[in-house]
């Protein structure tokens, strides 16, 4: 079966919020299996250590959320929360956790913040609309986008930490259809389509990726 054939089938957990929430619970269950000593390692391919991988997921998911919250979010910039970072070369976001809380606090950091982005999904009007630097975007796209952005850094964090990490074939699908338009059609492993369009992994008969970014743009509805 293709995966265009496949992308028919509903969507994943009934639905876009319940798709982010089923993608955050088992990465942050996943990540709860790291040794505690881990963090400091480097997150797969990314210069970033763990910690600081989990804060920018973290950081990715508090900012979908908050572009979807006022009464008129704005169209053409982020929300002006303060975004920094805590070392040169570190990633740059809004969100930190607490190091004295250890590994426990920063996966709750990382569950809260996509509980954010879950409820946002869930209560925000399908009409509305809100920046993003790879198109303007509406509630189910800010949901594929914070899915994605668990998906593929689970993988990165999986990587330094040593843990195992394949994520439900639907989940792929999704995403893929709705911020990949342009990936191969063929019958390709899904997950293993994700990483080739995310830069992370090579796909049969296609060139590695060097560059790459999702449309985040609103798809017509059938």
């Amino acid at each position: 079966m293709s995966r265009a054939t496949e992308t028919r089938a509903p969507r994943p957990f009934a639905g876009p919020a319940d798709a982010l929430e089923g993608a955050v619970r088992l990465a942050v269950a996943a990540l709860h299996e790291a040794p505690p000593t881990a963090w400091e390692r480097k997150a797969g391919s990314l210069e970033w250590d763990c910690w600081e991988t989990v804060e920018h997921l973290s950081g990715a998911l508090f900012t979908y959320a908050v572009q979807l919250g006022p009464r008129k979010p704005p169209l053409e910039r982020n929300v002006p929360f303060v975004r920094e970072s805590r070392r040169a070369g570190g990633p740059t976001g809004a969100v930190h956790a607490d190091r004295a809380a250890g590994p426990a606090g920063l996966l709750e950091v990382l569950e809260a913040s996509g509980a954010l982005l879950v409820a946002m999904v869930r209560t925000a009007s399908p009409q509305v609309r809100a920046h993003h630097v790879f198109g303007v975007s509406d509630p189910e796209g800010f949901a594929a986008m914070g899915t994605v952005e668990t998906l593929v850094h689970t993988y990165d964090l999986a990587q330094g930490l040593g843990l195992s990490w394949n994520p439900p074939a639907d989940l792929c699908l999704w995403v893929l259809a709705r911020l990949f338009p342009d990936v191969p059609e063929e019958g390709h492993d899904p997950w293993a389509t994700l990483l080739w369009a995310t830069g992370r992994g090579a796909l049969p008969g296609h060139s590695r990726r060097t560059g790459w970014r999702w449309d985040a743009s609103v798809r017509a509805r059938g």
